[in-house]
């Protein structure tokens, strides 16, 4: 079975760096997409990153082109993502989620979900 868990969040200031990290502690990591959603006080889930299975593909929100790189590393059964150039808009709770075809930017769509990191991006 699944089991992610995000590590990696906490306080940086603005312009700093973050890179967060979600595990999966089953057999068949590389067998699954993966995406980032993040999610801030009053407002809803929305799309971060994705990629997939072999990581040769990465799909990104218009908001986090450029400062954002989502890698995997499936030996590891790990997926990074690298912020940068971090804005007190990026400051939301950080899910990680797994998806077993494809990758994709709806939530509703993936199999499996982390618990959550706190990114606060102070300015």
């Amino acid at each position: 079975q699944v089991q992610l868990v995000e590590s990696g969040g906490g306080l940086v200031q603005a312009g700093g760096s973050l890179r967060l990290s979600c595990a999966d502690s089953g057999r068949t990591f590389s067998n699954y997409a993966m995406g980032w959603f993040r999610q801030a006080p009053g407002k809803e889930r929305e799309f971060v990153a994705a990629i997939s299975r072999s990581g040769g593909s990465t799909f990104y929100a218009d908001s986090v082109k450029g400062r954002f790189t989502i890698s995997r590393d499936n030996a590891k059964n790990t997926v990074y993502p690298q912020m940068s150039s971090l804005k007190r808009e990026d400051t939301a709770v950080y899910y990680c989620a797994a998806e077993r075809s494809y990758p994709t930017s709806y939530y509703n769509q993936y199999d499996y979900w982390g618990q959550g990191t706190q990114v606060t991006v102070s300015s």
